[in-house]
């Protein structure tokens, strides 16, 4: 369902707003269906309450995951560790690159 909405990407880029998304990531941590769905629902009541056409994907995630703390402390844990090594994984890759990059270049 197109709700009009864009979420603005870190990279600056913009796509639309898929509830599907945020019930699908809130099930990966762990949480039920039915708490998974209220909380895109809260979230996209929000959005809409504000009359905002785009929000930012680091604004997106604080709602969910203020939600999340109070509806399932364990799902949002898991949310969390998961996020911290999503983070570690990149920041090794983008190493890696480097590394590679200047060896590369001494040739």
């Amino acid at each position: 369902m197109d709700f009009g909405i864009k979420v603005k990407k870190k990279d600056g880029k913009l796509e639309d707003f898929i509830i599907e998304k945020i019930v699908v990531s809130l099930l990966r941590s762990g949480t039920d269906i039915h708490t998974a769905r209220r909380i895109a629902y809260i979230v996209l009541g929000r959005i809409l309450e504000r009359k905002k056409k785009e929000i930012s994907t680091k604004e997106l995630t604080k709602q969910i995951l203020k939600l999340l703390k109070k509806e399932d402390k364990n799902a949002y844990r898991n949310w969390i560790i998961f996020n911290k090594y999503l983070k570690k994984k990149k920041k090794e890759a983008e190493a890696e690159i480097s590394k590679n990059l200047l060896e590369y270049l001494k040739k």
